[in-house]
C-alpha cells in the first residue's frame, strides 16, 4: 500500500500541501490531512511513488521533467525522477521551466512530460501537470484514475536496470519555436509593463523580448522566487494587479502583460490600466488567426461572451463551444483540427503548439495586431462591439446540487443546456452556473445586451444562488 493520499489526484492535475512549508503564518496551519483536496499532504517519498506509477502508466523509455519556482519544486523533481529511474525509465530534466515549455518538449520530442507546479497557488502547495507523448493531457477520464489506483496499490513493475537523468536547457530552442508566431520586423515600438509575479514566466519573456529590441519593457518581479514576496502569482485576482492598474497610465505604457506562477495563463491590461477579460482576448486572438487561416475551427468555453461566436461566424470560421477544462478543449481541438482555442480563465491553446496552452503566443498576437492596425489596445477591444459581461463570480454554497436545481427551476423558460453545470440562453442575455470540481463553490458568468441589464440579472442570480 502507499502513503499517498488519493485526494491529491484531481480532475486536471495533482495538487497537495507541502507539510514542511506549513507554519503558524500559513492559512493551512492545523489543517494538514483535512478533507479538502487542497489540504491533502504529499511528501517527497510520496512523489517518488507517483514517479514509479507514472513511469508504468506512460510505458515509455524516457520522460521529460521540468519544475516551477516553488521552494519545494527542486526536491519534488528529484524525487519524481528517482521514482521513474527505479522503474528503468530515463529522465530528461529541463530544470526551471514554464508549463508550456514542458508541453513543447513533449510535443517536439514525442515524449511524456511532467511539470512540477501548483500554478497560481500559495507557496505551501505544489503539484504536477502531466501529458503523454505528443502533449496529450492526463486527467480524470484520460488516465488520472489509473494513476491514482496504480499508486494506491503500490504494485509497480520490476525493472531490469535503473534509469538515468540527463539535464538539458531548452530555453533557446523554445524561444525559436515561439518566434514562428510573430513577424518581428513588423512589430512597432511599444512601451510595456510585464509581471510574472516571481514565477517562472520571466524566463521565456526575457528571452522573447531580447528578440524584439524595438520594445521598451519594464520588468516587474522577473526573478523566480518561491516565496512570492511581492504578490501572489495569480493576476486573475484584482488585488494582485493593483500595482499594474496604477502604473500603466502613470508611466504611459501601451499595455501590460502578466502571467500566473507557471505561465500557462496570461492576462492583459490596456493603456488605461483596464483589465481585458479573457473572453475578449479569445475573440481578438481568434480573429487574428482566422485572418491567416480562413475557415478554421475555433474552440471556446461555453462561459464565454457571445463576441467569440459572433466574430468567428462573421469571419467565416467554425465556432465550437466546449465545456470548461483544458482536457475538453484540447480533445475537441484535435478532433476538429481547430487552429485556436480559448477559455475565460486565460488559457489559450494553439494547434501549432501541439494543441496545448501557451502564455506567450497571445502576447505575440496582440503585438502583431496592434502593429498592423496601428491602434491602442483599448481601441482594439472596442472594435469588437458592445458586449456586457459579469466576469466569473464565485459563491460558496451549502448544497451545490440544490443551488443548481433552484437555478434550473427559476429559469425554466429559457433554453437550457447541462453540459457543464447549467447554461441558460435568452435572446438578449445568457448565463452559466457551474460547480467547482473541488470545492463547495459555484461560478457564475453572465452577459446581457446593456450594462444596466447585466448588473440587474447578475444581482438577481447571485441572490438566488446565495439564499
Amino acid at each position: 500500500m502507499t502513503s499517498v493520499d488519493p485526494k491529491v489526484f484531481r480532475t486536471y492535475d495533482i495538487r497537495a500541501l507541502v507539510p514542511d512549508l506549513v507554519d503558524e503564518s500559513s492559512i493551512y496551519f492545523g489543517k494538514v490531512g483535512a478533507a479538502d483536496t487542497y489540504q491533502a499532504p504529499l511528501t517527497p517519498d510520496g512523489v517518488e511513488e507517483i514517479g514509479r506509477g507514472l513511469a508504468d502508466l506512460f510505458g515509455e523509455a524516457t520522460v521529460v521533467i521540468g519544475y516551477d519556482a516553488r521552494l519545494s519544486s527542486p526536491e519534488w523533481a528529484a524525487a519524481l525522477a528517482r521514482g521513474m529511474n527505479r522503474q528503468g525509465v530515463d529522465v530528461i530534466d529541463i530544470g526551471l521551466a514554464t508549463t508550456d515549455m514542458v508541453y513543447y518538449a513533449s510535443g517536439k520530442w514525442n515524449l511524456p512530460g511532467v511539470i512540477i507546479t501548483a500554478s497560481h497557488c500559495t507557496k505551501e502547495l505544489n503539484g504536477m501537470k502531466m501529458v503523454r507523448a505528443g502533449a496529450h493531457v492526463i486527467g480524470m477520464g484520460s488516465g488520472m484514475e489509473d494513476l491514482r489506483d496504480l499508486v494506491g496499490s503500490g504494485k509497480f513493475k520490476e525493472a531490469r536496470a535503473s534509469g538515468s537523468v540527463t539535464r538539458k536547457d531548452i530555453l533557446e530552442e523554445y524561444t525559436e519555436h515561439l518566434m514562428q508566431f510573430v513577424e518581428v520586423d513588423k512589430i512597432k515600438p511599444f512601451k510595456i509593463l510585464a509581471d510574472p509575479g516571481n514565477g517562472v514566466g520571466g524566463l521565456p519573456a526575457r528571452a522573447l523580448f531580447a528578440r524584439m529590441p524595438q520594445l521598451d519593457v519594464t520588468e516587474m518581479y522577473f526573478e523566480p522566487d518561491g516565496t512570492f514576496p511581492n504578490h501572489p502569482s495569480n493576476p486573475f485576482e484584482r488585488e494582485n494587479i493593483e500595482e499594474l492598474i496604477h502604473r500603466v497610465p502613470a508611466e504611459g505604457a501601451d499595455f501590460a502583460v502578466a502571467w500566473d506562477g507557471d505561465a500557462d495563463r496570461v492576462f492583459f491590461l490596456d493603456e488605461t490600466g483596464e483589465p481585458v477579460p479573457g473572453d475578449f482576448v479569445t475573440t481578438l486572438v481568434a480573429r487574428h488567426f482566422l485572418r491567416r487561416d480562413p475557415g478554421a475551427g475555433i474552440v471556446y468555453d461555453l462561459r464565454a461572451s457571445r463576441a467569440v461566436d459572433d466574430w468567428v461566424t462573421r469571419l467565416g470560421g467554425r465556432p465550437i463551444a466546449e465545456r470548461v477544462g483544458h482536457s475538453y478543449i484540447k480533445r475537441t481541438m484535435r478532433a476538429e483540427n481547430a487552429v485556436f482555442g480559448g477559455e475565460v480563465s486565460g488559457h489559450y491553446y494553439f494547434r501549432d503548439h501541439f494543441y496545448a496552452d501557451n502564455g506567450y503566443i497571445p502576447l505575440l498576437s496582440i503585438l502583431q495586431m496592434l502593429s498592423e492596425e496601428n491602434i491602442k489596445l483599448s481601441e482594439l477591444v472596442a472594435s469588437l462591439g458592445n458586449y456586457y459581461i459579469s466576469g466569473e463570480i464565485n459563491s460558496t454554497v451549502a448544497d451545490t446540487q440544490a443551488t443548481l436545481e433552484r437555478v434550473k427551476t427559476t429559469y425554466a423558460d429559457g433554453k437550457q443546456n447541462f453540459r457543464d453545470g447549467i447554461t441558460v440562453e435568452y435572446p438578449d442575455w445568457h448565463f452559466n452556473v457551474r460547480p467547482s470540481a473541488n470545492d463547495p463553490v459555484v461560478r457564475l458568468n453572465l452577459e446581457a445586451s446593456s450594462q444596466a441589464d447585466m448588473e440587474k440579472k447578475r444581482d438577481e442570480l447571485l441572490a438566488l444562488i446565495r439564499q
